[in-house]
This record gives C-alpha cells, structure tokens and sequence, in this order.
C-alpha cells in the first residue's frame, strides 16, 4: 500500500472534529490488488479519528453514489463530512472511516457499479496496514453506495459486523447480479445485522426497494434485519440518517 499525501486536501475536504481539523490520507492498494480489481479506484481515502495507537480500531466503510465516481478522489471527503460529524457529536470514536471511489467505467469499458469482489480487496488491504478490528467492520452507502451495501453483505456477509444501506435497495435498476436470485441473496444478509434507511417520498429509488429486501432476509431468518422509512423525505434522506444519534448508536454497537 502507498500513501499520497495532498496540500489541498484541507481546503477541499478538511472538517472540523474537537476543534482539530481531521484530514483524510490518501492510500493505495498494493500492485497486486489493484491488478485485480475491475471498477474501483486503487485510491482511497482515510480519516483517522484518534484510532488507538495500542490494540485495534473499528472501521466504517463509506460507498458513495453515482455521482461520485468522477475526479478529483479528494472531493468525496466532503460526502463523508456527515459521518466524521456525527461520529463526535454523540462521541463514537476512536475509529477509521474509509471512503473508497467507484469509477464511472468498469476495465473493461462497461458502466461500472460497486463489485463485492473490488470491495474485498479494499477490506484486505485495510486489515493488512492499519490496526483494524476485524469483528467491527461496519458498512454504509447511499443511492448506489446503498445498493453497493446491499450486494457486499449478500455476498460477503462473514466480512461484515453491521451494514447500513441509505437509499438503496433491490429491485429494477438495481445491480443485475442479485435480482434474479432474490431469496438466496436474502439468505445471505440473514447472517448479518441490517439496518436500512429510505425516504417516504424518494421517486429514485422508492423506499419499497429496501422494504421488499428486509421483508426477504426476515423470511429467511434473520433476526437482525430492520428498516426505517422517513416519510417526508425523498432521496436526500441521507442527511437525516447521518444526522441522527440513533444511525450511530445501532451500528457502532455491532460487533462479531
């Protein structure tokens, strides 16, 4: 893994946390990783919230939306400036949260969208070079981070403490490598703890995406699967998930 660090990234991304400014590094996967992926960028972004220097830190892992596939890398910390707010606001720390970048086209040239396969990769460089805990690995996402949340815990549910899709959800439009095989899919993110958030009023992604998928991994018996749907809102619902102490609470509570 290398590290960049970027002058500019104060002016671009820098928010404030206990009165310090938190600034996020630039790191890169290994050459061997990154030969392997297929539609992320080697470069990630990493904010450290006073992770121990002793022992080992949870890691919440931010997949951006669409729109955010595009340069510069720097400018997906203002995305995060949510996350790294409400993390000290209800004292949640020390922790990492990570925000890796899909880009708009796969290697191959393809419309790319967040691969759970890319995403293993990350979470293997991630363990490798910083002292992560490895049964605190949390996951969020919003709009096509969402959906992104949704196909890693289907496919990787074991790497995951708790996922928190934002906006997401399974249905038409969604990835196609999870629609056709629904139910299987829901067997998988029975085996870890879900908490999905929509907006009542979200004419992108309706909120019966995310209702259909936790009605699913219920059937399939999981027992920490629930939802949330905030009825004035619409596909900006984000704002108030990552604004509430009760996102914080629930997903910084899980553990293997």
């Amino acid at each position: 893994m290398k590290f960049y660090p970027y002058i500019l990234t104060f002016l671009i991304c820098g928010t404030l946390l206990s009165g310090q400014p938190y600034l996020p590094k630039t790191f890169q996967l290994s050459d061997q990783r990154s030969n392997r992926t297929l539609s992320i960028n080697s470069e990630y972004l990493v904010f450290d919230l006073g992770a121990v220097t002793k022992g080992k830190s949870p890691v919440l892992i931010y997949l951006h939306g669409a729109g955010g596939g595009r340069p510069p890398l720097n400018r997906l910390g203002m995305q995060a400036n949510a996350l790294l707010k409400g993390i000290e606001r209800f004292d949640k720390g020390p922790c990492y949260v990570v925000v890796p970048q899909c880009l708009p086209e796969t290697k191959k040239g393809d419309r790319a969208t967040w691969e759970p396969a890319d995403l293993n990769l990350l979470l293997d460089d991630l363990l490798e070079e910083f002292p992560i805990d490895a049964k605190r690995v949390y996951l969020t996402g919003n709009s096509m981070g969402g959906y992104g949340c949704w196909v890693w815990g289907g496919h990787s549910p074991e790497r995951l403490a708790a996922v928190a899709p934002v906006v997401g959800g399974i249905g038409p439009g969604g990835p196609k490598d999870v629609t056709p095989d629904l139910k299987n899919w829901a067997k998988n993110l029975a085996k870890v703890p879900v908490y999905a958030f929509a907006g009542g009023k979200d004419r992108v992604v309706p909120a019966e995406r995310s209702e259909r998928m936790v009605a699913e991994i219920l059937k399939a018996g999981g027992k920490q699967a629930k939802i949330k749907v905030f009825p004035g809102a619409g596909h900006n619902a984000r704002q108030l998930v990552y604004s509430s102490e009760e996102f914080y609470d629930w997903i910084f509570s899980q553990s293997k």
